[in-house]
């Protein structure tokens, strides 16, 4: 879900609960030229709530205290997005569409032979690479505006309609408005925000049934799922252990560019006329010797096992809105749950852990922007103040469910 909005709306927001009441909010949505409408797509993004205006353009929500994205789309028109605060009573807001150039007019695609290797790698990054994944379809493919940047290695994705994802495994069906997706090939660092809404698809009674088992399955250790927990202070009881992850330069492991140096010089000067390369395998001036510094980790991890207390990492911004802030990096473990055999089996994606504890399910989080400001339903403020690592990474589409989501009591 896109949590961006501004500074304003998030410091004067009223301090005062109504979590038990709801208001309306309602308006009308209009062209440039004033004529109203009809049957315009109104969505509450992340959640299973929208809405279409009637025949004079009007729409009504029925929404309880809190802080909403609404995405107003009708095709032929930009889609317009609009981000709201209910408190204390109903809002009036209306809309202006304006007519999309690039919708109304005829576009001629270009052939790109390597479309189709990017849609592949766009699904696995996007929707995932887990199980839920498998059952997992993209409806409407030709809506993707892909950008390979060779030079920089970003591959870019956008949507200016909904990206259309049927999942059988969880019984959604998806529609994501693609503001932004980024795969960065040095990094390997992922990005992806937009408007996601959420439909039940139709199934009988025993699917239904299923899909209720795998929506709990899918929020429980979620990063939804921690939030929350921390929103109402319960992350113990909920199954999450806090520990702290430090990260610090190998001291064993000069820097990048004194290796490369030497490596270069030690090769010239090793190479023989025919080009044959003689490596002395002893000293601290040979080429081994480098090359072995060179595959050194450019930094070793320290974990404390000592529990985080939710009592001194969390804190009260007002009774709507709270925060983290840390320093290194946050170890959270989820207790009730195991690995799973597909996750264990990725090269790379693994969190390494003691040897005397268990494969549960363990992600790390890393603040790139502080404090990480969060709501009771376990959304976030800014998507972009977090980078997350091993499971909550390995978790992506295919696995989520929606902001409105509430587990069935124990």
């Amino acid at each position: 879900m896109r949590i961006f909005f501004s500074l304003f709306i998030l410091f004067t927001l009223c301090a005062e609960s109504f979590a038990q009441q709801s208001f309306n909010l309602s308006g009308y949505v209009r062209d440039k030229k004033g004529e109203v409408l009809p049957g315009t797509g109104i969505y509450v993004s992340g959640y299973k709530i929208a809405t279409a205006t009637n025949n004079d353009g009007s729409y009504i929500l029925n929404l309880k205290q809190g802080n909403y994205d609404i995405l107003v789309q009708l095709i032929g028109f930009k889609a317009v997005n609009k981000n709201i605060v209910i408190t204390d009573k109903s809002v009036k807001l209306d809309f202006v569409l304006e007519e999309s150039v690039t919708q109304l007019a005829e576009v001629t695609i270009k052939p790109d032979p390597n479309r189709e290797n990017y849609i592949n790698l766009f699904k696995s990054y996007f929707i995932g690479t887990t199980p839920n994944a498998e059952s997992c379809k993209i409806l409407n493919p030709q809506v993707l505006r892909i950008d390979y940047n060779k030079e920089a290695g970003l591959l870019n994705v956008k949507t200016d309609e909904f990206l259309i994802i049927e999942n059988k495994a969880l019984g959604y069906k998806i529609k994501y408005l693609i503001n932004d997706f980024l795969y960065d090939y040095n990094s390997r660092i992922i990005y992806y925000e937009g408007y996601p809404t959420y439909e039940d698809l139709p199934g009988s009674s025993g699917k239904k049934k299923k899909w209720a088992e795998k929506r709990l399955e899918a929020y429980n250790g979620s990063a939804q799922h921690f939030f929350t927990s921390l929103f109402n202070n319960n992350s113990f009881e909920e199954g999450f252990v806090i520990n702290k992850l430090i990260r610090k330069p190998n001291p064993e492991r000069p820097p990048d560019s004194t290796i490369r140096a030497n490596i270069k010089r030690l090769t010239q000067a090793q190479t023989g006329i025919k080009g044959t390369l003689r490596i002395n395998l002893h000293g601290q001036d040979s080429l081994s010797y480098w090359i072995a510094k060179k595959n050194l980790p450019q930094g070793i991890s320290i974990l404390s096992r000592a529990q985080i207390s939710p009592d001194t990492l969390v804190h009260q911004f007002n009774q709507n809105i709270k925060s983290i802030n840390f320093s290194d990096v946050l170890y959270v473990i989820y207790t009730k749950e195991r690995e799973h055999d597909a996750f264990a089996n990725r090269i790379g994606q693994s969190i390494a852990r003691p040897l005397d504890m268990p494969n549960y399910q363990v992600s790390l989080i890393n603040l790139s922007i502080r404090p990480v400001y969060f709501y009771k339903n376990g959304s976030v403020y800014n998507t972009k103040s977090m980078l997350y690592e091993g499971y909550w990474a390995w978790e992506k589409v295919a696995d989520s469910v929606p902001m409105d989501y509430v587990p069935p009591p124990r």
